[in-house]
């Protein structure tokens, strides 16, 4: 075989492995998983509540609700429990995508001990 012949042979080759199509790689990597929205609202919430002062208090409001305590009976529903604007016993059951909570900071009356969120989640 000449040379020219084995040069010519080699290009060829060359051309087809680079327009050949490619198989798609095989996943090695676990599919991502679908995020905890309920984890996350509860890690912001302690991540707030821990940031306080001492004389500071965190106010959690849900649709005209002062929320004192959230419990996560599961991952997916929360029972929000606390004091209406008529100031009676109020509580709200909502699936965990659908909370809007509005939060902020506010200072503790003078001589009361601040109130603190308290924040049930699932057994694991």
């Amino acid at each position: 075989m000449a040379i020219g012949e084995f040069t010519k042979q080699l290009a060829q080759q060359a051309i087809l492995n680079v327009t050949a199509p490619k198989e798609a790689p095989k996943e090695t990597t676990a599919p991502p998983q679908a995020e905890n929205v309920g984890a996350t609202i509860v890690a912001q919430l302690n991540a707030m509540q821990k940031a306080l002062k001492e004389n500071e208090e965190l106010l959690v409001f849900f649709q005209g609700i002062r929320v004192m305590e959230i419990y996560l009976p599961t991952w997916g529903v929360a029972v929000l429990s606390g004091v209406g604007q008529d100031r009676a016993m109020a509580r709200a059951i909502s699936p965990v995508e659908a909370l809007q909570l509005v939060v902020r900071v506010g200072k503790a009356q003078a001589g009361a001990k601040p109130a603190r969120l308290s924040v049930v989640t699932p057994k694991t």
